[in-house]
Order: C-alpha cells, then structure tokens, then sequence
C-alpha cells in the first residue's frame, strides 16, 4: 500500500495571455499493450520543451480522453510537435491505441482562474 500523500487535483493555473494550447481528443482503442509506458514517458519528455507551462487531462467513464497542453509561444509548440520521440510516439498511437483522435491548437487571448479558500469554522456549542 502506498502511503505517500496523494498530490491536490488542480487545474494548471491561468497564465498571462497570449500562450497556446494543444487540445488532444481521443478514444482509444482495446489493444492498450505499452501505452501507460509511452504516455509517461511523454509527460516526462514535455517538461524539458522550454515555454512549457503545464497539462490538464481528463478521462470519462464511456472512454473520452482530454488532454491540454500549455505553451507560451508557438515556438515551444513547434519543438514539441517535431521532437523524434513525440513523432514516433504519434505514429505509434495511430498504428495501435486511438481508435480517432482531433487535436486543437488555439492561440489564448484570454485568461483567467478561481481557488476556493477554506474556511475555518468553530464547532458550536449544542
């Protein structure tokens, strides 16, 4: 049993426009054999494309997969697209684990977030 603290969900914060963001929609297929290996391998890999700024993903129950990377230049999304790795992560992903896929990229022009902060309450006498 692992016993580390699990990490607050949160989404990536909001960032001074104007940045990108690579919107990647997919449904994956049955045959799944070293994606989770790969996926990993390409968070990991992301995180060293200077202008990086963060990823958001979502998975449904019926099998829809969001995934929002955040970019702040169109030059660092231009690096990640053309890196070997990724490219040949992609041609995997086609062959083998997405059944469709879209992908969006959108230049932000505006930006924006909310954190709820806890509040403390005293227990009432009773």
């Amino acid at each position: 049993m692992d016993d580390a603290p699990e990490a607050p969900v949160a989404p990536v914060e909001a960032f001074q426009p104007p940045y990108y963001v690579a919107v990647f929609t997919t449904v994956r297929t049955q045959q799944q054999s070293g994606y989770s290996e790969t996926d990993a391998r390409m968070e990991d890999l992301v995180k060293d494309v200077p202008g990086f700024l963060g990823m958001d993903h979502a998975q449904t129950p019926g099998g829809l997969g969001i995934t929002v990377g955040y970019f702040r230049d169109a030059d660092a999304l231009t690096e990640w697209r053309t890196n070997a790795e990724h490219q040949a992560a992609q041609k995997r992903g086609r062959a083998e684990w997405y059944q469709s896929y879209t992908l969006h990229v959108a230049k932000v022009e505006r930006s924006h977030g909310f954190t709820r902060t806890q509040v403390l309450r005293s227990p009432t006498a009773g």
